[in-house]
């Protein structure tokens, strides 16, 4: 797990030096006056803020107009894909959700684009600094911008948040992905899953919070895990959907 403080800011151009310095404040974070391959960093450019650590080659960044995003956004398959089932989205239903684990936001933005409005929580201080980045990109995108406006993101501990919630504002469905177990071959992994592994570390809340999320939605709590992977605490689901390679776990309230 990489230390926080072991992160600093690089500035790509003289014109982003304003921009990485707040965010360095925003951070507490150091600005470097070099790019380097043997740290951490986070790089400010005009395009995007990306994320390069050392042994995973070129910077990541997040992206909800192209690539990946933009492919799910135009052919996911609408709302009888299995993720839109798992949250209740039929005819006439469109709950509003919360993604408890937001990471890359990738299911986030599949929701958004299904006409749900979504609170994506992220306590990780750097994906939810590349994730701020991404909707604020999307947002002025003309092609993305009616989804994107209905993501709100919030850089929190998602347990603290939910208990700190007035009853008026809880969400219909909670939705949790929580960290998958590391891979024993490396080379298996894709970069951005090394990376996540890098930033968070292992799942170890992931008890708590489902206990915890199932006391404040209003219609259910959803837990997306590999398909043959075993329950959360041995807590017994309602109910479940599956694709593929991916189980929804859906506790109804």
């Amino acid at each position: 797990m990489i230390p926080f403080d072991d992160i600093t800011i690089y500035p790509d151009s003289p014109e982003q030096s304003d921009k990485a310095q707040e965010l360095a404040r925003r951070l507490s974070l150091d600005v470097s006056s070099t790019r380097t391959n043997d740290k951490p960093q986070l790089l400010i450019s005009k395009a995007n803020i990306a994320v390069t650590t050392p042994g995973l080659g070129n910077p990541i960044w997040i992206d909800f107009t192209q690539g990946k995003n933009a492919h799910r956004r135009q052919f996911g398959g609408g709302r009888g894909q299995a993720l839109a089932k798992a949250v209740g989205l039929k005819k006439g239903a469109t709950p509003t959700i919360l993604d408890a684990t937001a990471g890359y936001g990738r299911d986030a933005y599949v929701l958004a684009t299904l006409g749900c409005q979504i609170t994506l929580i992220e306590r990780n201080p750097i994906l939810a600094t590349l994730l701020e980045d991404a909707i604020r990109r999307a947002q002025a995108d003309p092609e993305t911008q009616e989804v994107a406006l209905r993501m709100q993101l919030i850089h929190h501990n998602t347990t603290d948040y939910l208990t700190q919630l007035s009853p008026e504002h809880y969400p219909d469905v909670i939705y949790i992905d929580p960290m998958y177990p590391n891979r024993q071959k490396a080379a298996l992994v894709k970069k951005e899953m090394q990376l996540l592994h890098q930033l968070i570390g292992p799942d170890t809340d992931s008890s708590e919070l489902l206990k915890t999320a199932r006391k404040i939605a209003r219609k259910r709590v959803v837990i997306k895990r590999p398909k043959s992977a075993t329950i959360i605490d041995q807590q017994k689901p309602n109910t479940a959907v599956e694709s593929k390679n991916t189980r929804y776990d859906i506790y109804v309230n």
